[in-house]
């Protein structure tokens, strides 16, 4: 509920601060006093664009700030989520400068219009004559009907469950998508996989086999050689063996006359022996070189396969490609579990589908239970503000499909005139007449639904008497639940204040400014008997004042 307005520097207000209580205010005041200029100062707190016209003094900046008590609207995730400081008591401020610029801030924190606007429009329920009203919203009908159905709360949980059954949907189309895309992929991962998986390779495998390679293109070239290592060493006249053996027989015939000579002898001795043996190997290794182009041609094209292979997939060594296998093992595993997980949500998405049936039939059972007493309801209330042929129908339309609602679609039709087609509020409702359907039909659900502040401008032109007395019990009634500002011209509307504000002009030279009051008791009475005669009022006028104060405070 808004607590405090304080308005400075705005069209003919130069300064100016109203409470607000709890219940209902009423706001009189003569024509062109200023009335409407308190619902513009409070359109800019509700963020409505400024104009440099409205500013009293032009070189002075316009500030209009208002105190609003939210705690029971809660709001903090729409603190958290535009990073605002909460506390139950709001101020929101609005500044126009000379400039032209504006600016507007939440808990001192500056806000861009959007973000006052959300925020104001959970706050204020301003409802002028012809501005679209949030009756005309299908959206707004429906709430009321689950209000006067008692299934708000049902209806809520509803619409959560639609909301994850449609994100499980968007889910499950999207693992879909990536599967039928996938499918390509999946082809030659598997491809790849077995491609490695054939090749049978082993840590190591590369070296000895390029290895054998060298080996085998140069066998005729090693064969040769190992051959006259071999006769030289044993087999051609002479050859070294025999030659050493020469030698060291001869140190050996020497080596009693010079001991150190014995060294040499032994040295020589082991040589010899040692060549012997080398000799032996190169016979042994030299006789089991072969030539074998066929073995040759199976060890190139293996190794082929590896350089391949490791090009193909940017690897350098056998380990590298293993590496890769098990890479693809993962991520074909990857689409096994998609095909789980596909698998899983369409249960998932099958069941939630069958609970919202149930759950949306629910809702539609007792949305039609409720519907014949509110339209009873409001063609009585109707009738009792002098719209006495008036008729109005809630069209529950099912559809096809289940929606964020159920299967329900709900359209207030509404006719003022006998033969008259019944018709969508929006496209047949003056503006009169959609003020009154408003106030009856949001007066009927008051209890049920926390509508924020109720601002009613003028919303009782054209009736008088009884039916605008009728009119004023409405609005004290639903001022029971809610905080409810009115704006009005009926004796009978202004009896029912639970505070009365008075709006005047004083005349100081050339410049008019507009003020308000706060009216005591015996202000209330000269103001009521005002609107009932003349100004100053009649005795009878100010005895007829007291009469209508007097009813309100007992009816």
């Amino acid at each position: 509920m808004i607590q405090h307005l304080k308005v400075s520097n705005y069209a003919l207000i130069q300064e100016l601060e109203i409470e607000f209580p709890h219940g209902l205010t009423i706001i009189t005041g003569e024509t062109g006093a200023g009335k409407s200029i308190l619902l513009g100062a409070l359109g800019l707190i509700m963020g409505e664009r400024a104009d440099l016209k409205a500013l009293y003094e032009p070189q002075r900046k316009c500030i209009v700030e208002a105190t609003f008590y939210i705690g029971k609207y809660d709001l903090q995730p729409f603190f958290q989520m535009h990073e605002l400081d909460y506390d139950e008591e709001c101020i929101i401020r609005r500044e126009l400068l000379p400039s032209g610029k504006s600016r507007a801030f939440v808990n001192d924190t500056p806000v861009n219009l959007q973000v006052l606007r959300t925020l104001t429009r959970a706050l204020v329920d301003l409802h002028q004559q012809f501005d679209t009203l949030d009756i005309h919203q299908v959206s707004f009908q429906l709430r009321m009907i689950d209000a006067l159905a008692g299934i708000q709360k049902q209806a809520d949980q509803f619409r959560q469950h639609y909301q994850r059954w449609r994100d499980a949907l968007h889910q499950l189309d999207q693992l879909k998508a990536r599967k039928k895309h996938s499918e390509q992929t999946q082809e030659l991962l598997q491809f790849q996989l077995d491609e490695l998986r054939n090749a049978h390779f082993q840590e190591g495998e590369q070296t000895q086999l390029e290895e054998e390679l060298r080996r085998l293109e140069h066998a005729e070239e090693i064969k040769k050689v190992l051959s006259a290592a071999f006769i030289a060493l044993s087999e051609q006249e002479p050859s070294l063996l025999s030659q050493l053996a020469q030698i060291n027989q001869a140190i050996n015939h020497i080596r009693r006359y010079d001991s150190p000579t014995e060294a040499i002898y032994q040295r020589l001795e082991s040589v010899r022996i040692e060549l012997e043996d080398i000799a032996t190997e190169v016979e042994k290794r030299a006789e089991t070189i072969e030539l074998d182009p066929q073995r040759a041609a199976v060890v190139k094209d293996r190794l082929d396969l590896l350089y391949r292979l490791q090009q193909k997939h940017q690897a350098t060594t056998i380990g590298q490609l293993l590496d890769v296998a098990q890479q693809l093992e993962t991520q074909l595993q990857s689409f096994e579990d998609l095909h789980e997980q596909i698998s899983e949500l369409e249960k998932e998405v099958t069941q939630t589908a069958q609970q919202l049936a149930q759950m949306a039939e629910s809702l539609s059972q007792k949305r039609q239970a409720t519907i014949p007493q509110f339209e009873a309801q409001v063609v009585a209330l109707l009738q009792s503000l002098a719209l006495p042929h008036a008729r109005f129908k809630v069209a529950l339309n099912r559809q096809a499909q289940l929606g964020p609602n159920g299967y329900d679609e709900v359209t207030f039709l509404f006719a003022a005139n006998p033969g008259s087609r019944l018709l969508p509020i929006k496209d047949v409702a003056s503006g009169g007449e959609l003020a009154r359907l408003t106030l009856v039909t949001k007066s009927l659900v008051a209890s049920a639904i926390p509508l924020p502040t109720l601002i009613f401008d003028e919303i009782d032109t054209g009736i008088s008497g009884d039916v605008a007395l009728r009119m004023g019990t409405i609005l004290r009634k639903l001022s029971n639940d809610h905080q409810v500002i009115v704006i009005t011209h009926a004796p009978q509307v202004a009896a029912q204040a639970d505070a009365h504000y008075f709006v005047y002009k004083k005349i100081q030279g050339q410049r008019t400014t507009t003020h308000i009051r706060r009216l005591d008791e015996a202000g209330r009475v000269e103001a009521i008997a005002t609107m009932l005669s003349q100004n100053p009022p009649t005795p009878a006028a100010i005895e007829n004042a007291r009469e209508l104060l007097q009813r309100a405070r007992t009816s």
